[in-house]
């Protein structure tokens, strides 16, 4: 047993109306968890958690608890708030991989989920567990999506990933890989092949430009691609990030684990306005990385980047850097949508979708990042929560 954990446990009020749970996007019963932690019944707390969170484990390491429970503890009045995050990552990495899920009775009736993320692995497991035969479809050659291919290894090990896929297959999800849906097969194709409801959860792979001179050069690299397999980039010595959301922070902390000597995170305004998390913000300085502020960028050459000043100054300069990596948000593919026009998007290609996650075709629904943008982890979650219930509810009236 972690002492440490116990310790952290043993700092919780037990609130009667307690806050962290209503600042978690999930509802996650906090104070229940604790209570039930230090009583010895760590399993009981481990299902309530999986119960209510089919990635509590995910969540417990990459949610932003500053923004959600602990941000919203009372004990950050006086000091420090209870440390959430450690104390479910301890009980559910045990319960997780001691669970073993027994084959569920089929119910006959198929679902397809495209994309295999967050979203779609918590409908996988949520539908899945009550009998309904789902396919999972994904562009890679393994599960998770952008937990796998987007988030650094120093902030999730991909382990769990895989202990995941073995949760999946003992639900009887059959997962077919290297498969882009809206190229080799449609929509139309999965509805004529007698699935019930089709799920888009495909999260958003396309990296924003930033439509200035220069990107299209060999030392120029998305962030979202630069994540993917960061080891087979030759960075060079200084590596300029453009952007500054939790992204850039990613991207920065990488390149440094992979060599880079120095690396300068651009940013047109002040550090009060940085989009990232202060405690992302925090680790990447703590990890070396540097701010250079106030700075626009208006033209990439060979040498670095040329910005402009955005202070009252306006004056001109360049940068050397011998990689740029760009980290200024990403957008969705159009694979499916260009082949089902009834699907509805907006003018950022987000899939457009009522509060559960139907969207404009009948019989097709989505949630995650393809609908609402690049967002986190545990509200992907809470929105396939939703549209399990709706996905049942429309199986229902066929």
């Amino acid at each position: 047993m972690n002492k440490y954990v116990i310790t952290l446990a043993k700092t919780c009020l037990g609130c009667k109306k307690p806050s962290c749970r209503t600042g978690c996007p999930v509802g996650t019963p906090i104070p229940e968890m604790i209570r039930l932690f230090l009583a010895g019944e760590i399993k009981k707390a481990g299902k309530m958690l999986f119960d209510n969170n089919p990635l509590s484990v995910i969540c417990s390491m990459v949610c932003p608890h500053e923004k959600h429970c602990e941000g919203h503890c009372i004990l950050n009045k006086k000091g420090t708030a209870v440390s959430v995050g450690s104390i479910e990552n301890y009980i559910s990495d045990l319960y997780i991989n001691d669970l073993q899920f027994e084959k569920p009775v089929k119910n006959g009736k198929k679902v397809a989920i495209i994309g295999s993320g967050p979203a779609g692995i918590s409908l996988a497991v949520i539908l899945g567990a009550k009998g309904y035969e789902i396919t999972m479809y994904d562009a890679h050659d393994k599960i998770g999506g952008v937990l796998r291919y987007g988030i650094p290894d120093f902030r999730l090990n991909k382990d769990i990933l895989d202990t995941i896929e073995t949760k999946l297959r003992q639900l009887d999800v059959t997962i077919r890989p290297n498969i882009t849906v809206g190229k080799n097969i449609t929509i139309g194709d999965l509805f004529r092949d007698e699935f019930k409801a089709v799920f888009i959860g495909t999260g958003v792979w396309s990296p924003k430009k930033l439509g200035i001179k220069g990107e299209s050069l060999g030392h120029v690299h998305f962030a979202i691609d630069y994540l993917k397999n960061p080891s087979v980039y030759r960075l060079g010595e200084t590596v300029v990030v453009l952007g500054a959301g939790n992204v850039a922070m990613d991207v920065a902390r990488t390149a440094v684990r992979h060599g880079a000597r120095e690396v300068i995170i651009m940013y047109r305004k002040g550090m009060e306005n940085i989009p990232a998390s202060h405690h992302e913000v925090e680790c990447a300085k703590i990890d070396g990385v540097k701010f250079d502020l106030y700075k626009q960028p208006i033209e990439i050459t060979e040498k670095g980047v040329i910005y402009s000043s955005t202070d009252e100054s306006g004056e001109e300069g360049l940068l050397e850097a011998d990689s740029i990596l760009v980290a200024i948000s990403q957008n969705p593919k159009d694979n499916i949508v260009q082949t089902a026009k009834q699907i509805e998007v907006d003018g950022k290609g987000l899939v457009v979708t009522d509060e559960c996650g139907r969207t404009t075709m009948e019989g097709v629904f989505a949630s995650g990042d393809v609908v609402t943008g690049a967002r986190t982890v545990v509200e992907a979650v809470a929105f396939s929560k939703r549209v399990a219930v709706a996905i049942e509810e429309y199986i229902d009236t066929l």
